[in-house]
């Protein structure tokens, strides 16, 4: 059943995370406490659920600005929990995984998932990957009031930065926030090699070396969607995003 509890009042506007209702999702009492104290130190309202059925329900009733997200859960698993809560509504997701294993990961990623931890992990980490999530989606909530702007076209790929709204061939491809973000920092430098340090620090805001196979599978699920060809691989280098000749 869910665990549910709920910060001290009193966090002021100066706070990190201040207002922002993050819900820990997680099966295992330590980690779980663990998450929840750590983001609750960082200014955010927490509320936990310890399996599937419980998680979307309180997804649902208490309309969390992100969740951190177990892929192995009691009921049924993350990746469903994941499925049912984006069809109520778009919320980042943090998922966590056991396994060192990358098909989970994409398909953590292909159901909806922004971002994914492998255990163990670090708190520090866990917590400031959560801001940055939360940040990438107020810059795209803000950037879609913003006036149109220009659109930058690649051949058959089209990039709106105002409407963060991605198209190829003329049909819309819908990406997470951050799949969006590296495309975009792909698309600054067309053709030019970037190193997974550098994507990482750029679209994560993360510099550290640890993380560069979250990198590795978002671009694999960013070249699922919008065409494996368009995006180069540099072997022990980086990325490039690839365009048609002049």
């Amino acid at each position: 059943m869910d665990q549910t509890q709920t910060t001290q009042g009193g966090t002021t506007a100066a706070t990190p995370g201040a207002q922002r209702r993050v819900l820990v999702v997680e099966d295992d009492p330590t980690i779980v406490d663990a998450i929840a104290a750590r983001l609750r130190a960082e200014g955010f309202q927490v509320q936990t659920a310890t399996d599937g059925p419980a998680a979307v329900d309180t997804a649902e009733a208490w309309q969390p600005d992100l969740l951190v997200l177990d892929v192995m859960l009691p009921g049924f698993d993350g990746l469903e929990v994941c499925r049912r809560v984006q069809a109520q509504r778009p919320v980042p997701v943090m998922m966590l995984t056991a396994r060192d294993d990358e098909t989970d990961m994409l398909v953590g990623l292909g159901v909806g998932a922004d971002d994914y931890m492998t255990k163990p992990f670090s708190m520090r980490e866990l917590a400031a990957r959560v801001h940055v999530l939360l940040r990438r989606v107020e810059r795209a909530a803000l950037a879609a009031h913003t006036p149109r702007s220009g659109i930058l076209r690649l051949g058959e790929l089209e990039i709106d930065h105002a409407q963060r709204r991605v198209r190829v061939r003329g049909c819309d491809v819908h990406l997470t926030p951050t799949e969006f973000d590296l495309l975009v920092c792909l698309a600054n430098t067309p053709r030019a090699v970037l190193s997974r340090e550098q994507l990482l620090a750029e679209v994560w805001d993360w510099a550290d070396a640890s993380g560069t196979r979250t990198v590795d599978s978002h671009i694999k699920a960013l070249r699922r969607k919008i065409g494996a060809e368009r995006i180069r691989t540099v072997h022990g280098v980086g990325y490039a995003l690839e365009t048609p000749p002049a």
